[in-house]
């Protein structure tokens, strides 16, 4: 269960600053969110609310990810 209270510690914000944005983007359309169930109804619409970091975490987490699911890497991690 993804409560508010969960978010806020994982982001290292207020609560509050949770509960706000959540109702905000859940006006806007871009998700819904009831009881700790969070549901992307719009991503490119939620992408493009997000600060330009979204686009360089995004980038660096699939580069990583691409990295640590490559044959070489599986075979050096063994080593």
């Amino acid at each position: 269960m993804m409560t508010q209270e969960l978010i806020a510690n994982m982001l290292g914000v207020r609560r509050e600053g949770v509960t706000e944005a959540a109702g905000k983007l859940q006006k806007a359309g871009l998700i819904d969110y009831s009881r700790g169930q969070i549901t992307v109804l719009d991503r490119p619409g939620l992408e493009r609310r997000s600060c330009e970091c979204y686009a360089v975490v995004k980038a660096e987490t699939d580069r990583l990810l691409t990295y640590v699911s490559s044959p070489r890497a599986v075979s050096m991690a063994r080593a």
